[in-house]
């Protein structure tokens, strides 16, 4: 049991830790319903995103006598379970009498969370949770919630955001822009597409050290300790065939023969737990063939990675992987990367199609150049107008841009840092 006393230390020493953090803006607004579960990997900024919203609460003028804010990743806190968790409210109680509202980061980390947070609905408290498990989007976690909560992504920061990070206003004058602010926009988005967007990286000089010790202590040590992985060299080299497969679906089969091939003794039923814990954790993000059947869906998607950087610390040779990449989490992270968003591939091939916006998109570094790029993907942009409705059709490239025709059918073709800031429903 936690002491109400250690709890009651925690969350007043957690007041300053919010105050004394200056937060990078978003586009994420917290307005607009009172309940809402942020879910993500770690680093993404759900927790800056409570740290802004309490000290637009704190500017306002409501108190901290109206607010809690706990993080249950603080390590005296371990041992904490749902039992304890009304002692929030008990503790609350004995520094206010004002009604709070509820701040409550990773949370993931008290099994049958849940509960709690549906009583605190059905008493009508505002709150606001995070957490790092994707199993958070479950049905059986929206079942027990009841449709109580808003529940929403966070990826790392989009383009447009990075940008904003670095002094840079993301609106339509670049699109006009002198040659030298072109310049500074090509150097950003340069830097964007190789290194990511995880908002403490935006700013910092030395990026490639910072994505190191992420993915070594969060996302690694996440995956393999909270799983008790003992193979944890089989674990490393399937994330690095992860990464250098971008591009291909890639079966539970094909993926343990890639790894076994290494001289790795590993089981299939072991690659798929892996696979399924990087997912969990947000390391991955699975992307289903739309033409496939639904058993065909689960074991044969394609792979990509919550953020370009981890990838560029995984592979060499990747500048058409980070474009494809950079392209999904755009997608995902606009439509939400359940069921949303989907490849193509049944006689014809074609990287992403997007249900709700009726939209086909391919990715090729360059329509310039000798090997048939512009007829391979031009022509599986025609083919797929008679399987899917497909009312825009988009070839994504670094550089090239314009409006081709094809059989009678227009396609954009636009340069990524574009299609990054521009792409609307």
């Amino acid at each position: 049991m936690i002491s109400p006393e250690l709890l009651r230390e925690v969350m007043l020493e957690n007041r300053e830790e919010v105050m004394r953090h200056e937060v990078i803006k978003r586009n994420i607004s917290l307005d607009g319903f009172d309940r809402q579960v942020l879910v993500g990997p770690r680093r993404a900024g759900k927790s800056y995103l409570l740290y802004g919203k309490i000290q637009e609460l704190i500017a306002s003028g409501h108190p901290w006598d109206e607010i809690i804010y706990i993080n249950f990743e603080d390590e005296r806190l371990a041992g904490m379970d749902m039992r304890d968790l009304n002692m929030l409210l008990e503790v609350h109680a004995s520094l206010s009498d004002m009604r709070p509202m509820m701040f409550l980061d990773e949370i993931q980390n008290i099994e049958g969370w849940e509960r709690f947070a549906r009583r605190l609905a059905d008493s009508k408290f505002t709150v606001y949770i995070t957490g790092s498990n994707a199993k958070m989007l479950s049905v059986d976690v929206s079942a027990a919630l009841g449709g109580r909560y808003l529940t929403r992504e966070v990826f790392p920061m989009q383009f447009g955001e990075y940008l904003s990070a670095n002094g840079i206003a993301p609106d339509d004058t670049l699109l006009t822009a002198t040659t030298s602010s072109r310049g500074e926009l090509m150097g950003m988005f340069e830097e964007y597409f190789r290194f990511g967007g995880f908002p403490e990286c935006a700013t910092m000089p030395i990026k490639r050290d910072y994505l190191m010790s992420l993915y070594q202590k969060i996302f690694l040590g996440d995956i393999a300790a909270r799983h008790r992985v003992e193979n944890v060299f089989a674990l490393r080299i399937l994330f690095r065939k992860l990464a250098e497969s971008i591009k291909q679906p890639l079966s539970f089969t094909r993926a343990t023969n890639i790894v076994a091939s290494t001289g790795t003794k590993i089981g299939k039923g072991t690659v798929i737990n892996y696979l399924g814990y990087a997912a969990e954790a947000y390391l991955i993000l699975p992307m289903a063939n739309i033409a496939d059947s639904l058993a065909e869906k689960a074991s044969n998607p394609k792979y990509y990675f919550i953020d370009n950087g981890i990838i560029s610390l995984l592979a060499l040779d990747i500048r058409t992987s980070l474009l494809e990449n950079a392209v999904a989490l755009k997608l995902l992270a606009e439509y939400g990367s359940r069921d949303s968003v989907y490849f193509y591939n049944h006689g014809v091939e074609v990287d992403f199609y997007v249900p709700e916006a009726e939209t086909a998109i391919q990715v090729c570094y360059s329509m310039n150049d000798a090997e048939g790029t512009f007829e391979r993907e031009t022509k599986a942009l025609v083919k797929i107008q008679s399987r899917l409705s497909c009312r825009r059709n988009i070839i994504v490239t670094y550089e090239d841009e314009g409006m081709v025709e094809k059989d009678g059918i227009k396609i954009e073709v636009v340069p990524a840092w574009k299609f990054l800031l521009q792409y609307t429903r």
